[in-house]
């Protein structure tokens, strides 16, 4: 994964020196492998292990030097202006097993047009290609979030709904859908797919489909951000052949509870950059997924890394990564 320095800075409230960030963030797991110039700024370049889908963003490299350094994290401060109703749209989850979390958010009146020159260096440091505002800032908000978002033209989408489920669930019979780069991509019954009112217009969680893409004809919107099952999306994009930025992300698991202020954010640059209208989120979350609690000891955790810490100091490292630790009988979790 790429990230320019510059960008990293801006999360971090205090110094942070760029040869020893690089030596830190080695030695902390996250392997800086190269070091480049891409136009006139420093990018990392890091090799983010399997089990670190939450270091997969700007602000997880920026929460992991935050605890190394013991300084503070600087999350984007935004707002959205004035925002709108809509009560005729509707999301539904047609298989929750799949699907946990579902949130869209529409903006109208938009104005499609190349993006400004600070966000396509972002982004093409990078390595992702700039195409248009709305699309850039979906990959921008990922880069920064590390959680996905997808844009469909909400003029193409047919029945003025999101459906999501698999042709199973539907008790349809797909074979292929056009995706964004005009492939023709094979659907088995159990894929699980995003559908309007009557087609599917994306595969869910790897790649929009091509006919609810985003064009410079485009003046209304629908923001996606969801959370599907790691292992179907895996699974998909492994019998595909594709890998994408949204299915790498995906298929290790991102943040349910994030989605919505990822949603939030890329809402809020949209209008700030296309002068667009929002409107209120639409948030379907049948099923909520409780707070996973970890019970240990600071015994088993000094001979898990083979290292004696003080328990003062073992709960400081954890505050700094935003762990929330409670004490119980000489134990805590």
């Amino acid at each position: 994964m790429k990230i320019p320095f510059s960008w990293l800075t801006e999360y971090i409230e205090g110094e942070i020196e760029l040869k020893r960030t690089s030596e830190v963030l080695t030695m902390a797991g996250l392997e800086v492998g190269a070091i480049e110039q891409v136009d006139g700024d420093i990018v990392f370049d890091l090799e983010i292990t399997p089990n670190r889908a939450d270091c997969l963003s700007i602000i997880g490299i920026a929460r992991e030097i935050k605890a190394i350094f013991g300084l503070k994290l600087k999350k984007p401060s935004f707002k959205i202006k004035k925002e709108l109703k809509d009560n005729k749209f509707t999301i539904s989850i047609a298989s929750p097993e799949l699907c946990y979390r579902y949130a869209g958010r529409i903006v109208r009146d938009v104005k499609i047009s190349p993006s400004p020159q600070w966000l396509k260096k972002r982004l093409e440091a990078s390595g992702i290609r700039s195409i248009n505002n709305v699309v850039d800032i979906t990959n921008y908000v990922l880069l920064e979030y590390g959680h996905p978002l997808h844009a469909f033209d909400l003029d193409r989408l047919e029945g003025y709904q999101i459906r999501v489920g698999t042709p199973e669930a539907f008790r349809k019979s797909i074979e292929e859908i056009v995706t964004l780069d005009g492939v023709k991509r094979k659907i088995n019954h159990d894929d699980l797919l995003i559908w309007d009112g009557v087609k599917p217009v994306a595969v869910a969680g790897i790649m929009g489909g091509a006919n609810t893409e985003v064009t410079d004809k485009t003046t209304n919107i629908l923001i996606e951000s969801a959370y599907f099952k790691p292992e179907r999306i895996r699974k998909t994009s492994k019998r595909l052949g594709i890998s994408t930025e949204a299915s790498y992300r995906f298929e290790r698991g991102t943040d349910i509870e994030t989605l919505k202020e990822a949603l939030d954010r890329a809402a809020f640059l949209i209008q700030e950059l296309t002068g667009g209208t929002v409107y209120e989120a639409i948030d379907v979350y049948p099923v909520k997924i409780p707070e996973k609690k970890i019970l240990f000891s600071m015994e088993k955790i000094c001979k898990f890394i083979g290292v004696t810490l003080k328990d003062k100091e073992v709960l400081r490292i954890l505050e700094l990564l935003e762990i929330n630790v409670t004490k119980k009988d000489e134990k805590f979790y």
